[in-house]
């Protein structure tokens, strides 16, 4: 496979990533949290940094932008609706259409919920998606700019993706996702399975993405919200799945 990457932690807990075409020595960061840890990646890695795929404006996913540009001259590609809050933009980009790094093509994803604006970014040839802060391991992102029925929407579209799609998510937060989920899904043997398999890659050191769809879309309850056992479990037996899921990100954020 002609794509490569390379995973590393930023900030507090933000995910860095690199994606690595090796037929033509292309490389995007996607997002860029801070300057430093990326540049350590390109560093120890031997790649040149060609473009950089925003996911959304948050600062804590733009901060290096300017750094990097200055740097290495990089391509920034953001998402149309969110290029006025971010830096550098060079080419702004809507549901739909397709993003190059080298000969890795990607198609972009509109996920509006924790933004108005956010994107994803899905490599279909290479069972790659970069998801940012719509989706995590065993989670999602907060409601912030946008409300449930637009989040639950967008987490659809990317329950959607193929089983082996490999997720790349913005933050390191499975092993706290997963004590929320097990209080409202303790019964779930999916789940209970990702629970062990996490408390060993974090006892290992071990970053606990990419994971595939496919494992997400049975273990993790934003996901699940169209199940009937789950929705009757929290006492919406019923309702639709846009409020069920509300229901369950209302409690994560009491959580």
């Amino acid at each position: 496979m002609a794509a490569e990457t390379r995973l590393f932690l930023c900030l507090k807990d933000n995910y860095g990533v690199l994606l690595h075409d090796s037929e033509t020595g292309a490389t995007a960061s996607i997002d860029a949290p801070e300057a430093a840890p990326i540049e350590e990646a390109l560093k120890a890695t031997g790649w040149k940094l060609t473009d950089i795929l925003v996911t959304h404006h948050h600062h804590d996913h733009t901060a290096g932008i300017v750094a990097l540009k200055r740097e290495y001259g990089c391509r920034v590609v953001a998402p149309a609706k969110e290029a006025g809050k971010i830096p550098e933009v060079d080419r702004t980009v809507h549901e739909g259409e397709t993003v190059s790094v080298g000969n890795l093509n990607g198609k972009v994803i509109e996920t509006p919920g924790h933004t108005l604006g956010h994107i994803a970014y899905w490599f279909p040839k290479d069972h790659l998606a970069f998801v940012g802060d719509t989706l995590f391991s065993i989670g999602c992102g907060r409601v912030l700019e946008g409300n449930a029925e637009m989040m639950w929407r967008s987490l659809v579209k990317l329950r959607d993706l193929p089983n082996e799609t490999q997720i790349y998510c913005g933050h390191e937060y499975t092993e706290a996702n997963i004590r929320f989920a097990l209080s409202i899904d303790k019964e779930n043997p999916v789940l209970q399975a990702r629970a062990a398999q996490v408390e060993q890659l974090i006892d290992e050191g071990e970053p606990t993405i990419p994971v595939s769809i496919g494992d997400e879309k049975l273990a993790n309850p934003f996901l699940r919200a169209d199940v009937a056992d789950l929705a009757v479990d929290i006492g919406m037996a019923g309702k639709p799945p846009a409020e069920v899921f509300a229901e369950i990100r209302g409690r994560k954020d009491r959580f």
